[in-house]
C-alpha cells in the first residue's frame, strides 16, 4: 500500500476512536484512543477463525507501518519540540538540579537495575538471553513518557513544581535514553553480544564516555547555531504564516541534521525548542504570532499522539507473542516500577534534606513515569535475534500496563498525596 493510502487509514481510525472515547469512554484521549485499538485487536486475536481473513488483512497494514522508522526518526521530532516550546526556563532554571539528576543520573541507574535483574530473571525463568539484550532492555524501556500524565496532573491538581519536573525529565531523558541504546545497540552489532556467556560482558567504558558526550555536546552545539539563526529570522518578519513555517523547517531540519551527523537528535530539538519557545516567544514573536504558533504545535501535538497511541494498541496484532513469555512480561512489570521507585527515591530523598520538594514527589515522579511509544519504537529497531521477540515481548507488557493501569490512576494517586498532606497539617494544628 502506498503512503497516502496508509496514512489516510490510520488518521481515520484514530479519528473514529477519538470519537468513541470521547462519546462514551471518556478517557483522556490518547489513553482512550490505545484501549479503543487494544481491544479491537485483542477481539480479532481472540476471535480466531471467525475472523482470519479481517485479522490477516488487518495485521498487514500495521506491518507496513515502520515503528522504528515513523517515530524515532519522524515523529519524534515533532513531539519533543511541540513540549520543549512550551517550556518556561524560567521552570526548568528553578528545577534544574532535579530534572538533571532524574534524567542523566535515573536514566542510567534505571538501566543497569532494569537490565540486571531482567538478565536474572530470565535465567531462572529459562529464557536466557545475553546480558548486553538485556541492558539495551533496561535502556529502552527507562526514558519516561510525560504525554499521557501531563493533562492528568493539571486536572488532579499536581503541584507545579511536580509538572515542571516530570515534563522537563521526560524531554531530556528521552534524548539521552535513545543516546544510550544506539551506543548498546552498536555494541551488540559489533559482536559484543555474541557471547551469551552467563556472565556480564565487559565494555570499553572511556569510548563509550566519549561517543556520549559527542553525541551529547555536538547535538548542543547544533542546536544552539541553528536556534540562534531561527531567532535571527523570526525577529526579519512580521508574518504568522512564515513564522510558524520557521519553527516547523527548525523542528524537521534540525532533527534531520542532527540525526545524519549522528548526534542526538532528541536533545537538538529539545534544547531548540527551549530556545526559541523563551527567547524567540519573548523578543521575536508578536501577540498574534506565539497565538498561532501555539495553537499549531498543539494541536501537531495532539494529531501525532493520538496516531501514536493508536498505532500501539494495533501493534498487539503482528506482536509475536509466546505462550512461555507471559511470565516474563507479566514479571516485567514489576521490575521496571521497582527499578523507578529506587532511582527517583535515591535521588529525591537526598534532595528533600537540602531544597524544599513537593510533599509525595517520590510516589508520584514514580507512578507518573509512565512509559510510551518510543520504548516500542526502540524496541522494534532490535536486529533480527533471538533475543529481539523476547525483548519485544516484554516492552509491550510493560508500556500497555504503564498507560492503562498507571495513566488512569496516576490523577487518584496525586489526590491521595495532597489529601494526606492536608490530613496532617490539620492534626499538627491541633
Amino acid at each position: 500500500m502506498s503512503f497516502f493510502p496508509l496514512v489516510s487509514i490510520l488518521i481515520t481510525l484514530a479519528g473514529v476512536s477519538s470519537y468513541i472515547n470521547y462519546r462514551y469512554i471518556k478517557l483522556p484521549t490518547t489513553i482512550g484512543v490505545m484501549l479503543v485499538a487494544l481491544v479491537a485487536s485483542l477481539a480479532l486475536v481472540l476471535a480466531g477463525s471467525y475472523t482470519e481473513s479481517f485479522r490477516e488483512q488487518a495485521a498487514t497494514l500495521v506491518s507496513q507501518v515502520d515503528f522504528n522508522q515513523v517515530v524515532l526518526h519522524g515523529m519524534l521530532a515533532f513531539l519533543l519540540f511541540a513540549g520543549s516550546i512550551h517550556v518556561k526556563l524560567e521552570d526548568i532554571g528553578r528545577e534544574w538540579l532535579p530534572i538533571a539528576l532524574l534524567a542523566v543520573f535515573g536514566t542510567l541507574i534505571s538501566t543497569c537495575i532494569v537490565g540486571g535483574v531482567t538478565w536474572l530473571v530470565l535465567g531462572w525463568l529459562g529464557l536466557g538471553i545475553p546480558f548486553l539484550h538485556a541492558l539495551l532492555f533496561g535502556a529502552l524501556i527507562s526514558p519516561t513518557d510525560p504525554i499521557a500524565v501531563l493533562g492528568i496532573l493539571k486536572s488532579a491538581g499536581a503541584p507545579r513544581q511536580l509538572e515542571v519536573q516530570v515534563a522537563g525529565e521526560s524531554l531530556f531523558n528521552d534524548g539521552l535514553g535513545v543516546v544510550v541504546f544506539l551506543i548498546l545497540l552498536e555494541l551488540a552489532r559489533s559482536g559484543g553480544a555474541a557471547v551469551s556467556g552467563a556472565t556480564p560482558l565487559s565494555i570499553e567504558l572511556g569510548s563509550v564516555g566519549i561517543l556520549l558526550v559527542k553525541e551529547v555536546g555536538g547535538a548542543l552545539v547544533l542546536a544552539m547555531a541553528a536556534g540562534y539563526i531561527t531567532y535571527q529570522m523570526l525577529k526579519r518578519v512580521d508574518n504568522y504564516q512564515v513564522e510558524v513555517l520557521l519553527t516547523l523547517s527548525l523542528a524537521m531540519g534540525l532533527y534531520a541534521l542532527a540525526d545524519a551527523l549522528h548526534l542526538s537528535a532528541p536533545i537538538a530539538v529539545v534544547v531548540a525548542g527551549l530556545f526559541i519557545g523563551n527567547r524567540g516567544r519573548t523578543f521575536a514573536m508578536t501577540e498574534k504570532t506565539r497565538e498561532h504558533v501555539d495553537t499549531f504545535w498543539e494541536l501537531i501535538d495532539e494529531v501525532i499522539n493520538v496516531v501514536l497511541f493508536l498505532l500501539i494498541g494495533l501493534e498487539l496484532l503482528v506482536l509475536p507473542i509466546q505462550h512461555e513469555w507471559l511470565m516474563a512480561g507479566a514479571l516485567a512489570i514489576p521490575i521496571v516500577l521497582a527499578a523507578r521507585w529506587l532511582t527517583v527515591t535515591g535521588i529525591m530523598l537526598p534532595l528533600s534534606w537540602v531544597t524544599s520538594q513537593s510533599k509525595g514527589a517520590i510516589q508520584v515522579l514514580t507512578w507518573g513515569g509512565l512509559r510510551g511509544a518510543i520504548s516500542v519504537a526502540m524496541a522494534l529497531s532490535l536486529p533480527a535475534g533471538d533475543s529481539r521477540s523476547l525483548v519485544l515481548t516484554l516492552t509491550y507488557f510493560v508500556v500497555v500496563f504503564s498507560i492503562l493501569v498507571q495513566g488512569m490512576t496516576v490523577g487518584r494517586v496525586i489526590r491521595a498525596v495532597g489529601d494526606s498532606s492536608a490530613d496532617a497539617k490539620s492534626s499538627s494544628r491541633l
